[in-house]
């Protein structure tokens, strides 16, 4: 994915684009208009009003309080995390804190392992992309129905790790050499960790066990031997649990404060890479969104990490401490049909979970770097979005819902493991490349969370792969700046994936939007053109001066619904929403791949100045991730290799 450092030089000069104290854009005489201050103290204060209306809060509400609750702690919790966020944005006249250089000689190890742990190696596969027996459903098929189960075993647990985690190829140029991933990352920093808590499996255990993933082995390294009764106690047979971590120093080494938000991306990415990987062998998953911190942090034998202390402001020096893993969210993967024998029973869960603490936890995480550096605002952040334990919560697993089909004939007949192990983030984007308006229309209904839905029926539950692995209703819409789309006006258009929000879209943005469906677009497709024109300096501009931005086929802004969320689903969401926009770009990355062209995430862009050019005001909408799609550059110079030349050679 493509994240510029946080310091670079700008360059303001356009005849189409000039920047006020209020962040002003000049697109058309009809589109100027002033969003709130561009000062933080101001948008600060901006999104603090917005929330103070949005929650019904008293206006005798002190300055430094957010939102009116019994609960102090509360409170304050709620202002960390909008003091983030605002903290994070980049302007055109400041950019979120980071380092003014790289650190090369603490450059972070990419590969946790844990130090004397038994290693189990899994089965490398062919270095074919197709199965020997030939038997991998192509991509666009799983977005119909999933293929039957296969039973869980050494070989289809193999393959659920090397589609989903691992590595699919070495780069080299020059004397520098480096691998890439499946799942895509933030800068290629790879901050995201992963663990696999499965029943006894023949030829890798005899006992249930915790494992920590080690991607550049494709092997599991052994943590801790289970009570043989913990899965089948809450799980139907064949299923397992994926547990997701964090090393957020991964990521604050290259992009400072920022980096907070671009793990929760990569950790969303991670989850849509399990998802697809499941579905290719008939598995289905779901996000065990009732558990706690807590309780992930024992399930994956993390609470043994030394305790770090936080300091009171950005501090540089050694400190081993900082390289915790952050445990995210953990996933039950299980054969799909067999819904109906899965009820979670959260308390029983926690419960049961918290005897892990007395487990014989084995192996010592490695030191990724000698120094450090703190960006103390990152793990204020953290601290303040632990979810506890909800035991009340449901556990709904919704029929499967086949996503809609516009141009079956734009994929390539590709299988779903051709997909995601040749899937790049590209660096440029060649400015030239088309697609047609049918290739767009298809992109975006496998964006929509409902699948296929009749013209009255509303998008919004999250049924259709791989959004149903999400608990909650889509929260996450995309504004498109369209430039080479065959058939399809340049401009720029919405892509409305709750249509519960429409209204409250439709008031928040823009009076002279235009809001009219484009000609030829499917019946059950909720895009809209908002207005007509070429965008595309804007779309350099706003995505920090970036030319891959505008040298696409088109570009996306995802705007997520902000402070109503938080205020409806509590604070925990505000990673939550990132993971959304995450698994939303993880099958923008896959879907432009299975036709022949390329895209890639962009984390740097200008937050406020998006919100401007939409007209929003507040915090009720907040732009959270951008991505590009197009005709990508190679760069001939870099030599690919193969990701596991053997079992036994290490690359």
């Amino acid at each position: 994915m493509l994240f510029f450092p946080p310091r670079f030089s700008i360059s303001l000069n356009s005849p189409h684009f000039f920047v006020s104290p209020a962040y002003t854009f000049a697109l058309t005489a009809s589109t100027v208009a002033t969003a709130c201050g561009s000062s933080s103290n101001n948008n600060h204060n901006c999104i603090r009003k917005s929330l103070r209306v949005s929650m019904s809060t008293s206006s005798s509400t002190p300055s430094h309080s957010v939102v009116h609750s019994k609960d102090d702690t509360q409170e304050q919790l709620l202002s960390q995390v909008l003091n983030y966020h605002n903290q994070t944005k980049h302007a055109f006249n400041k950019y979120a804190r980071g380092p003014h250089g790289l650190d090369w000689a603490n450059q972070p190890n990419p590969f946790r392992r844990y130090v004397s742990s038994p290693l189990l190696p899994l089965q490398h596969l062919p270095p074919q992309q197709r199965s020997p027996d030939n038997t991998d459903p192509l991509y666009s098929s799983l977005f119909h129905s999933l293929p039957s189960p296969k039973p869980i075993s050494l070989s289809t647990l193999s393959q659920f790790l090397y589609d989903s985690l691992s590595l699919s190829a070495w780069k080299t140029t020059g004397y520098s050499t480096w691998s890439l991933r499946v799942n895509p990352s933030s800068g290629n920093l790879h901050p995201t960790e992963a663990y696999v808590i499965a029943p006894p499996i023949d030829s890798l255990s005899d006992s249930p066990f915790v494992a920590h993933y080690a991607p550049k082995e494709h092997s599991l390294e052994l943590r801790a031997v289970i009570p043989s009764d913990f899965l089948p106690k809450f799980f139907p047979e064949g299923s397992f649990l994926v547990g997701i971590t964090s090393i957020f120093w991964r990521e604050a080494w290259k992009y400072g404060e920022r980096a907070f938000r671009y793990c929760n991306h990569d950790v969303g990415h991670a989850i849509a890479a399990v998802a697809m990987a499941a579905a290719g062998l008939g598995w289905d998953v779901k996000l065990l969104d009732g558990l706690g911190y807590s309780d992930l942090e024992k399930l994956m034998g993390l609470e043994f990490f030394p305790h770090f202390k936080i300091p009171s402001r950005p501090v540089k020096g050694k400190m081993p401490e900082i390289e915790f893993e952050h445990p995210d969210c953990v996933l039950v993967v299980f054969p799909y049909g067999r819904n109906g024998e899965l009820s979670v029973d959260y308390k029983g869960l926690s419960s049961s979970i918290s005897e892990f603490s007395k487990l014989e936890w084995k192996g010592k995480p490695n030191v990724l770097s000698k120094e450090h550096v703190c960006w103390d605002i990152i793990y204020r952040t953290a601290e303040a979005v632990k979810k506890p334990l909800t035991a009340g919560d449901q556990f709904t697993i919704h029929p499967f819902q086949r996503s809609a089909s516009f141009s079956e004939g734009s994929y390539k007949g590709l299988t779903m493991r051709e997909v995601v192990r040749k899937r790049r983030s590209a660096v440029d984007m060649d400015g030239i490349t088309v697609i047609g308006k049918e290739t767009f229309y298809q992109f975006l209904l496998h964006c929509l969370p409902s699948g296929a839905r009749g013209a009255e029926e509303k998008q919004g539950k999250q049924l259709a792969l791989p959004f149903r692995v999400l608990p909650w209703d889509a929260e996450v819409h995309a504004v498109l700046f369209v430039h080479r789309v065959t058939g399809l006006p340049k401009g720029l258009y919405f892509l409305v994936r709750n249509e519960n929000h429409f209204n409250d879209l439709k008031r928040a943005t823009r009076s002279e939007f235009e809001w009219e469906k484009p000609e030829d677009c499917p019946a059950d497709l909720p895009l809209y053109r908002l207005a007509r024109g070429d965008f595309q300096q804007l779309a350099k501009r706003l995505s920090c001066h970036q030319d891959i931005a505008s040298d696409g086929c088109f570009s996306i802004g995802m705007v997520a619904r902000f402070a109503p969320t938080l205020h409806e689903k509590n604070i925990w969401m505000y990673p939550r929403l990132f993971w959304e926009t995450g698994i939303l770009g993880q099958v923008l990355y896959l879907e432009p791949h299975a036709v022949g062209i390329s895209a890639t995430g962009i984390g740097c862009y200008f937050d406020d100045a998006v919100h401007e050019v939409l007209g929003l005001k507040g915090s009720d909408f907040q732009s959270l991730y951008h991505f590009t799609i197009g005709g990508p550059v190679l760069d001939k110079r870099i030599m690919s290799l193969p990701a596991y030349p053997g079992p036994t050679i290490d690359a």
